[in-house]
């Protein structure tokens, strides 16, 4: 069996130097496997072998810092701020000095500014030399700048390297940003519970508090585990599980989850989930889980910066070279190879396009939407039907009573009452409706369960059955049950009294939802295992394209691979019957407040709403995201392309080669952080 390490680590700021560990890390015999989590700053460490799991981590720490420097595992007492002041006043200094020198027009100047600035880099880049791995940003940063100086192009030099660390600051601060927006919702664990013993209260860890517990929560705190009021009444901050910015009242019998917090009052909460199955720790754990799947745009970056930075210095190497044979001026060519070296630099498309699919990912997790991979994000974008559930994702999986039908001889509240007093004894849903709709009663004392049919109970010297169409035809009576909702029918000795008829009731923004994507040109369907009239009603009421019912839960699946061979198909559900569903379908998005963990485990987009217009700030989310990534990619490869060019004919100096380059790295950054300062 493999064991499995999660490990902090800091100063990991690169995912082009990210991926490099990672390949570094996997290639050694005792591990299986190596995964670095850029947004949430973990490695994830599979062992083959663990008996020197110590020796061999130190060794890896020397190879972050080797491929990174100040890249380190984080121990439990280290301050995990990862600052980058250092490379602020850096810059600052070595701008001053540099300023200077060009005042007094001195080399020495040139080359302490440049030493000051540029140091790291040019250790970095003969240190990866030195170790067989030549071609990165370092290497083209470093043979640039070094032949700039060689030509005695000072100036330039120095500012390639300036602005290069300016770049690297600016990208520092935005990758804390993007962590922060995700370390944010796993920072919120709780750490502590007040538990009431004979009395008393008493702290203990949440992982030690059992199902049943009662938990003392004060004004200000945060709820640790799942549960319901048991007393008392206040208002709970929900935005950090739901999104939403106005705080939900709650009181006695109502449900509060982990990771709301207490604004006001003490509340009394009996626990109904271990601290491990809590909503709260579901959502980190998929928050985790996320950035590990990368999308298909991600995957093609990576690939193209292994090939990318040698077909850089071979071209630059033809541009130096070859056109002196024919035309002479050798220094001339150089220079404009340096440009194509400097304008060449990878930084705004390894660092951006990371940026924007995690920053999608964290702006999700703010409003409640968990996607598990920039690859779902992707996914999203391309869906033209999505397909939903019918109980407890369009509709609310509580029924209602919406009409009582009586003989001759009894009134509406007789009937309710009488079924009532039975129904008492029953959790099932339907009964639970009957009783709320009756209010207040006692149950009969005698009442005996007729399983798959109803209940019978002794009234006296009289027999009260409540129950099926079924059960009225086993006792001999003739029923015509022609309604479309779901009946429960009330019978006294051999006479029948009359139904109730219940429906579950539509979700309040289902129509919403339904109207928004059919305005955006999606298929909707309904896949429903209701019967069929139940199914039919709701989907005409909601507007559906089309509608099925009475379907087992492989029969939702063959319907769904029938779709799939021509659309691009999103199953919504929530039950446990819906997990093949989720996982076959092109993605699956799960309703996370309700939803059941098998369903959450299959799914790939969790909506811990519970809204059905969810699915609409998904899609949204992920077209917003890859519209920013690919508008990244296009800017960069376009303005790199036009300098290029310019470059090679003798327009573009250095100069402009420099402050392309870490312009255009500084406006992809910042366009893929934009993600997070957006909400739907």
């Amino acid at each position: 069996m493999r064991n499995r390490d999660v490990l902090p680590v800091s100063g990991i700021t690169c995912t082009n130097c990210a991926a490099k560990i990672e390949r570094d890390v996997s290639k050694r015999e005792e591990v299986a496997s190596c995964q670095i989590d850029f947004a949430t700053s973990r490695m994830v460490i599979e062992w083959v072998d663990p008996s020197n799991r110590d020796k061999t981590l130190q060794s890896i720490e020397q190879t972050m810092g080797r491929i990174e420097p100040g890249a380190k595992f984080v121990k439990q007492n280290d301050d995990q701020t990862e600052g980058r002041d250092w490379t602020l006043w850096r810059f600052l200094m070595a701008a001053f000095i540099f300023s200077i020198a060009i005042w007094t027009d001195s080399t020495l100047g040139f080359i302490a500014a440049y030493s000051l600035a540029g140091y790291d880099v040019v250790y970095g880049a003969i240190r990866n030399v030195w170790n067989r791995e030549w071609f990165d940003e370092k290497f083209l940063m470093t043979i640039a700048t070094i032949g700039a100086f060689a030509i005695s192009e000072y100036p330039e030099a120095v500012a390639v390297m300036l602005f290069y660390q300016l770049g690297e600051y600016v990208q520092g601060r935005a990758v804390r940003a993007s962590r922060k927006s995700i370390q944010s919702l796993l920072n919120m664990k709780p750490t502590r519970a007040r538990v009431l013993e004979a009395g008393q209260e008493m702290e203990r860890l949440p992982e030690d508090v059992t199902v049943g517990s009662h938990l003392v929560i004060r004004s200000g705190e945060l709820v640790p585990m799942d549960g319901f009021v048991v007393s008392g009444a206040s208002s709970l901050n929900t935005s950090s599980l739901t999104g939403e910015s106005v705080p939900r009242q709650v009181s006695a019998g109502e449900e509060v989850l982990a990771g709301m917090v207490n604004i006001e009052g003490r509340l009394v909460v009996e626990t109904t989930k271990l601290a491990a199955e809590s909503s709260l720790q579901k959502m980190i754990a998929l928050v985790e889980e996320a950035n590990g799947k990368k999308a298909m745009t991600e995957q093609m970056i990576t690939r193209l910066a292994k090939v990318y930075t040698p077909i850089v210095v071979v071209m630059a190497t033809l541009v130096a070279f070859v056109p002196p044979l024919f035309v002479g001026d050798l220094n001339e060519w150089i220079y404009r190879a340096l440009i194509f070296l400097v304008i060449s630099c990878p930084c705004a498309l390894v660092i951006s396009i990371p940026l924007g699919y995690f920053g999608g990912i964290g702006s999700g997790s703010k409003q409640g939407i968990l996607v598990k991979g920039g690859e779902f994000l992707d996914t999203l974008t391309e869906v033209d039907t999505v397909v939903f559930d019918k109980t407890g994702t369009l509709t609310t999986g509580r029924f209602e009573v919406t009409d009582v039908v009586t003989t001759d001889g009894i009134t509406v509240d007789e009937l309710l009452h009488l079924a009532a007093r039975v129904e008492r004894a029953s959790n099932h849903p339907l009964a639970q409706a009957i009783v709320r709709r009756a209010g207040e009663v006692q149950a009969f004392e005698s009442i005996q369960e007729e399983p798959g049919y109803g209940l019978r109970a002794r009234d006296g010297d009289d027999e009260v059955y409540v129950g099926s169409a079924r059960y009225m035809e086993r006792l001999g009576q003739v029923i015509e049950d022609s309604s479309i909702g779901t009946n429960v029918h009330v019978m006294k000795n051999d006479r029948w009294l009359g139904r109730i008829e219940l429906m579950d009731t539509v979700k309040p923004d289902a129509m919403v939802a339904i109207e928004q994507l059919k305005r955006i040109g999606i298929k909707t369907v309904m896949l429903s295992g209701d019967r069929r009239e139940v199914a039919t009603k709701i989907g005409g009421q909601l507007g559906l394209d089309e509608v099925r019912g009475e379907l087992l839960p492989h029969e939702k699946v063959e319907a769904i691979e029938r779709m799939i061979e021509t659309r691009k198909v999103a199953f919504v559900g929530d039950g446990m019957n819906d997990a093949a569903a989720l996982a076959r379908a092109d993605v699956g998005l799960v309703m996370g407040g309700v939803g059941s963990d098998t369903a959450v485990t299959a799914a790939d987009v969790v909506l811990m709403h519970d809204a059905p217009t969810d699915v609409i700030r998904a899609i949204e989310l992920g077209k917003r995201t890859k519209r920013i990534v690919w508008q990244n990619i296009f800017f960069a490869f376009g303005i790199k392309a036009l300098v290029m060019f310019l470059g090679l004919f003798g327009i573009a100096t250095m100069w402009e080669a420099v402050f392309a380059d870490v312009g255009v790295a500084l406006l992809a950054i910042a366009n893929a952080t934009r993600l997070l300062r957006m909400t739907s």
